[in-house]
């Protein structure tokens, strides 16, 4: 199992999102970005800790480092490295006395855990094959403006056809890119899911 470095991009919202956020993760050494839906007190607990701002009483994840640093318990790392129907599966690895133990986790909590112990974060490659966004830069400014509008007309025209499996993936797949060119990483989490259960279907 290759693991790849993540680092955290930061948090973003929308109105859409019915108060959950994304985690934006993206790879250390490389182009690819992994958005992560997660509930709104996590995200508070992660943005907290990544702002320096302590918060007059501990907070969940504080409160399992305050526990963690008087037993002695150190975390090595955080590994995100499942993925299904649609949900993401952690794992926190701990050590204590010189074993290691692997302590299953939600990502959201993994890494709110992360950021207190300043452990690194891992992605396993066929996750961000499968889940990962890769944005793609246009060599010009008319390069650009020439594939939004031609990414249009393609949207328009497919709207006013019935749609084949093929035609409504292709159709993702530019709003996707779309999606990812505004950094509205909440739509590009939604659509990339909605894409992975075509594809599922095919």
């Amino acid at each position: 199992m290759r693991k790849l470095q993540v680092d955290i991009l930061g948090l973003s919202t929308s109105p859409h999102t019915n108060g959950a956020y994304a985690l934006i993760l993206y790879e250390v050494e490389g182009k690819r970005k992994l958005p992560i839906i997660i509930g709104g007190f996590e995200a508070q607990a992660i943005a907290l800790k990544l702002e320096n701002i302590k918060p007059p009483r501990p907070f969940t994840h504080d409160l399992f480092k305050n526990i963690f640093d008087v037993f002695g318990l150190h975390v090595n790392e955080i590994v995100i490295d499942e993925l299904h129907n649609e949900t993401f599966y952690a794992k926190v690895i701990c050590e204590l006395g010189g074993e290691i133990h692997e302590i299953d986790a939600r990502p959201s909590d993994a890494i709110a855990i992360a950021v207190r112990f300043n452990a690194p974060v891992f992605v396993t490659e066929d996750i961000m094959d499968e889940a990962g966004i890769k944005e793609e830069q246009k060599d010009d400014d008319a390069a650009e403006t020439e594939g939004e509008t031609e990414a249009g007309r393609e949207l328009e025209e497919a709207a006013a056809m019935p749609k084949s499996p093929e035609s409504k993936l292709e159709e993702l797949e530019v709003r996707l890119a779309e999606a990812v060119k505004r950094e509205d990483y909440e739509e590009a989490a939604r659509l990339r899911d909605e894409i992975s259960r075509l594809k599922g279907i095919g």
